[in-house]
């Protein structure tokens, strides 16, 4: 017990750290451990998470309720979180019981990560690592988002997401395009992925009609 204790602590002092160095607005660590509702509820959640690891009853899902009170955001017990997980501004973020997330992963404000219906088992997404999940976006269901991917603000994700992937619509559409600097997501410079395929229909039109303009010549 101590050593999953002392585990424990070493994550969380990784998360406050995590925070300091990801967020330009944060000025000191004691701003950080007094001011980001984020950290609070990751602080809880590892608390919770590992009663519910040891099968303690009621404890957990209370230590939950407390969180989403504070913070506004509901992570449950049983949710897995892997290392330097961070939940920038955070109000209204939910992540559901069979959710799983890898490493250096980054959810912004009205999050969900939820399920898709009364269904049992493994019914909550699974987030690889080196993800950027933007505010309001989605991603509903036992699905997969490979790692190094980037979802857009206010998509919904229904599918899965191969690696190194832009996400963006309703439904979410792939965009292969990097939209990275220093690994963050440059939301105002996510393509519309209906507006890239028209684009591209425009192009494949003229192309077919400088084909036909050559065949009539040649036949003339």
């Amino acid at each position: 017990m101590l050593r999953l204790i002392k585990k424990v602590c070493s994550q969380i002092k990784e998360d406050i750290k995590t925070i300091y160095e990801k967020d330009p607005a944060a000025e000191n660590i004691l701003e950080v451990l007094l001011c980001y509702p984020g950290l609070h509820a990751l602080i809880l959640h590892r608390i919770a998470h590992k009663l519910n690891y040891w099968k303690i009853p009621l404890i957990p899902r209370m230590i939950s309720n407390f969180s989403r009170f504070m913070t506004g955001i509901e992570i449950h017990p049983a949710a897995r979180i892997g290392r330097r997980f961070f939940i920038d501004h955070g109000m209204g973020v939910v992540i559901g019981a069979t959710a799983i997330i890898g490493d250096d992963v980054l959810l912004y404000q009205g999050v969900t990560l939820g399920g898709t219906g009364s269904e049992h088992g493994k019914r909550h997404p699974t987030l690889g690592n080196n993800i950027v999940v933007g505010s309001g976006a989605k991603v509903l269901g036992n699905i997969e988002i490979g790692s190094n991917s980037r979802i857009g603000a206010g998509s919904v994700v229904i599918d899965s997401v191969p690696e190194d992937s832009t996400v963006v619509g309703i439904p979410g559409r792939v965009v292969k395009q990097k939209l990275l600097i220093q690994g963050q997501l440059l939301h105002n410079r996510i393509p519309d992925p209906v507006m890239c395929r028209l684009n591209r229909l425009t192009y494949e039109i003229q192309d077919l009609k400088d084909k036909i303009e050559e065949l009539q010549k040649n036949r003339y």
